[in-house]
């Protein structure tokens, strides 16, 4: 199983007193690393300026998800401008009623390399952050089926706790479903659709795919015990954001598997593809007799990235619904996707434009 060490401070970077981070193993050229430093110098500089306006360091948490005997803990160290206390920011903030133009998401600065301890009942562990200030990391800890809350805390900031979702051995059935275009309308052209969605839409000007969140529920109410994984290519930085819009529109709850924009450490661009296709590998790792219904859409790669794991595991896989993009959608996105005829298959694939097209067809396959 691909789990991070439970206490990486062994191996992670160590970050100087001025914030540039010491030990890190970049592969690539000259020009590449040369990228890197200057990337961690603007981060440094964003930082001191961020600390100048009175910015303050803050851990978030993200619901995650387990078994009986691990838990997989996300989170994120950032610094942010805090609310004025008695400001109606500040109300909404603790009301979940915030209207948050995209791009204040990405006022906030990741705090790199940083440590965290994580407490889940009677077990500490200790780990850090990544450069992007991310938290990923398994936890082994026995843990009865059901809802569990993780409490995770950097230096400097305030405790906060993490929903965990521990799922039991017998559980055969789970959903991974995509975002974009699946259970959020865009209808944007696809090389504005990120930055759009990102930095300009108000978050309560989204859209709900008519039926999606109907549908989703009445899986949940069938399968009370499945696990439900939003695997989406969007930036952690919107996580809040997309987690009040599933909340608002009544989506069942759900762990976000998100990715970040920007440098790794191979690669000058994340790659939203091998994102997907990692998770779902190691879904597929972590629960090895869960069958998946896996929901994504017609306009990326979803069918693409689907169709090549249902030929890796098809006894892994219950069935794949594709939601079809309208005319105008497709413009939008450039065409839709095209992965052949799956007549062959021995995994079961519907198409349908809404929520409602989907159940029917998931009702004639036993799935609800």
């Amino acid at each position: 199983m691909d789990r991070a060490p439970q206490d990486s401070s062994q191996n992670a970077p160590q970050v100087a007193p001025n914030g540039t981070p010491h030990g890190t193993t970049v592969s690539g050229n000259q020009v590449f690393r040369l990228a890197h430093r200057l990337s961690d110098g603007v981060n440094v500089a964003r930082m001191k300026l961020a600390r100048r306006w009175n910015f303050v360091p803050q851990t978030v948490a993200y619901q995650g998800y387990g078994s009986t005997g691990w838990v997989r803990v996300l989170g994120r160290v950032l610094l942010t401008k805090k609310p004025a206390p008695g400001s109606s920011a500040e109300h909404a903030a603790r009301n979940g009623t915030q209207n948050v133009r995209g791009w204040r998401a990405f006022t906030s600065v990741p705090v790199h390399f940083t440590d965290v301890e994580i407490t889940i009942g009677d077990v500490v562990t200790r780990v850090k952050a990544d450069r992007g200030g991310l938290i990923d990391t398994v936890v082994d800890v026995q843990l009865s089926p059901g809802w569990h809350t993780a409490v995770l805390r950097a230096a400097g900031t305030d405790p906060v706790e993490a929903l965990i979702r521990v799922i039991a051995p017998d559980v055969k059935f789970g959903i991974v479903s995509d975002i974009d275009d699946t259970v959020m309308v865009t209808a944007l052209p696809r090389p504005f659709l990120a930055l759009w969605n990102t930095f300009v839409l108000s978050e309560r000007a989204r859209m709900a795919t008519p039926g999606m969140a109907v549908l989703l529920d009445r899986l949940t109410v069938e399968h009370p015990d499945a696990p439900v994984i939003y695997l989406s290519t969007g930036p952690w930085n919107a996580a809040p954001t997309l987690g009040r819009f599933l909340n608002r529109n009544m989506y069942p709850s759900g762990a976000l598997l998100l990715t970040d924009w920007g440098l790794t450490q191979d690669r000058w661009f994340r790659s939203g593809q091998d994102h997907k296709h990692r998770n779902l590998e190691r879904l597929a790792k972590e629960f090895p007799d869960m069958r998946w219904l896996l929901i994504g859409d017609n306009g990326q790669h979803d069918e693409q990235i689907y169709s090549g794991f249902a030929r890796e595991h098809a006894d892994k896989v219950a069935a794949i619904a594709i939601r079809q993009l309208s005319i105008s959608e497709s413009v939008f996105a450039g065409g839709h996707s095209d992965d052949g005829d799956h007549s062959t298959s021995v995994v079961p694939w519907i198409y349908s434009p809404d929520g409602a097209g989907m159940a029917k067809q998931l009702t004639t396959l036993d799935l609800l």
